[in-house]
C-alpha cells in the first residue's frame, strides 16, 4: 500500500479549528489531502517529483484541471494532474464518477424506502450543499435494475409448504405511454419457518393463463413442496392453482370472505351475522365449524338467503386451515401478510 506525506498550511488548520461551521473545515481539510494524494500519485506514475530530474522519468506534468466530487459533506473541487504525453490514472474515483459511492448508495436507499426523486434532490441540497436533479437520481437508480433482476430470478431452494398469492394493479410507463398492468406477486413460508417473497411478474391481467405462466415460472426456478395456497377468490387464480399445484389445498382468504358475506347481509343483520360467521371460521375443529354453520343456515336462510348461499358454497375452501395446528391457522388463514406488502408497494408508488 502506498504511503503519502501530507502537509497542511496554517489557513486550513485555522479553518478547521475556528470555522463557524464544522463541515467547512472538514471540507477544506479533505480537499487539501485529496489534492496532495493526486499530486503524489502523479509523481509515482512519472517516476519523478516536481522539478526533479531522474533517469526513471517517463513523462512530464502539464498542469491540472478542476473536477467536482459530490460527497456527504458537500462538493469538493479536486485538481486532477495532466500529463504531456499520456493520461493520468487514479483509483481515487472511477472514470466519469462525479459523486462519492457512499452518497450514491444513500440516494438509492432513499428511493427504495419511498422518498420521491424530487424530495431526494431537495434533501441532498440541504445536507451536502450540492444538488442532484431528480433526473440524475432516476438515472442513478437504474443501477438497481440488474440487482432486482438477479433477485427476482434467483433459484428457490428448499420446500415451501405455504404459498400466498395476490395481484396489485399499477400504472407503468411503456413506449412513452402510461398503461395499467397487473403485478403478480407471491409470498411463501418455507419448511424452516422463513417468510420469503418469491418474486413478482408484470402481466396484462389476472387470467388463468397469466397465473399459470407465473406458477410455471416459479416452479422453473425451483419452487416445490407447496401444500396450501392462500389467496382471494378469483376465478382465474383458483383454476390456475388447481392446475399448477395438483394435490395442494386452496385456502380462501378469510378476511376477504368476511367482507363478501357482510356485503350481502341485510343492513340490520350485518354486525350480528358477521360475528356468527367469524365464530364459524375460528372454530376449534371442523366438526364444530359444521355444527355452527348449520345453525347459521337455519337462522339466516329466510332473512339473508344470499349470505347463507355464500356460506354454504364457500365453507370447505374458507375452512381448509382447520385441520392444521392452531399456531399455523393464525398465520395462514388470510392473505394479510401480502396485504401488508402491498401497502408498502402503494406507499412507494405514490411518490
Amino acid at each position: 500500500m502506498a504511503q503519502f506525506q501530507i502537509t497542511l498550511d496554517e489557513k486550513i488548520l485555522h479553518q478547521l479549528l475556528f470555522s463557524d461551521t464544522h463541515e467547512a473545515g472538514i471540507k477544506a481539510l479533505l480537499e487539501a489531502i485529496l489534492n496532495q494524494i493526486l499530486q503524489a500519485q502523479a509523481g509515482e506514475q512519472l517516476g519523478a517529483g516536481n522539478y526533479e530530474r531522474t533517469p526513471e522519468r517517463t513523462d512530464y506534468r502539464n498542469g491540472t484541471y478542476p473536477r467536482a466530487l459530490k460527497t456527504r459533506i458537500g462538493k469538493l473541487t479536486l485538481n486532477i494532474p495532466r500529463l504531456r504525453n499520456g493520461r493520468f490514472s487514479t483509483e481515487l474515483f472511477g472514470r466519469y464518477q462525479r459523486s462519492e459511492q457512499a452518497l450514491d448508495l444513500a440516494l438509492m436507499e432513499m428511493v427504495i424506502n419511498g422518498v420521491s426523486t424530487r424530495r431526494v434532490s431537495q434533501v441532498t441540497e440541504q445536507l451536502c450543499g450540492t444538488e442532484f436533479s431528480k433526473t440524475t437520481v432516476s438515472e442513478l437508480c437504474q443501477r438497481l435494475d440488474p440487482i432486482v433482476e438477479g433477485w427476482n430470478n434467483r433459484p428457490l431452494d428448499g420446500r415451501y409448504p405455504f404459498l400466498f398469492v395476490d395481484a396489485v394493479y399499477t400504472k407503468i410507463r411503456e413506449n412513452g405511454r402510461v398503461r395499467s398492468r397487473g403485478v403478480l406477486i407471491s409470498y411463501a413460508i418455507s419448511n424452516r419457518g422463513q417468510r420469503v417473497i418469491l418474486g413478482l411478474k408484470v402481466d396484462d391481467s389476472e387470467s388463468t393463463t397469466a397465473w399459470k405462466d407465473y406458477f410455471d415460472w416459479l416452479k422453473g426456478r425451483g419452487l416445490k413442496g407447496v401444500d396450501l395456497v392462500i389467496s382471494d377468490d378469483h376465478g382465474g387464480l383458483v383454476q390456475a392453482v388447481q392446475e399448477a399445484f395438483q394435490g395442494a389445498t386452496w385456502q380462501r382468504c378469510q378476511a376477504h370472505f368476511l367482507r363478501n358475506v357482510r356485503d350481502v347481509l341485510p343492513k340490520a343483520l350485518r354486525d350480528e351475522g358477521e360475528a356468527r360467521v367469524r365464530t364459524i371460521l375460528q372454530a376449534p375443529d371442523i366438526e364444530t365449524a359444521r355444527t355452527l354453520l348449520q345453525k347459521f343456515l337455519n337462522d339466516y336462510d329466510d332473512p339473508a338467503p344470499k349470505a347463507t348461499q355464500l356460506m354454504e358454497d364457500g365453507f370447505d375452501d374458507v375452512t381448509a386451515v382447520l385441520p392444521l395446528p392452531e399456531f399455523y391457522r393464525r398465520k395462514v388463514r388470510t392473505t394479510n401478510i401480502l396485504e401488508r406488502l402491498n401497502q408498502e408497494f402503494r406507499r412507494r408508488e405514490r411518490v
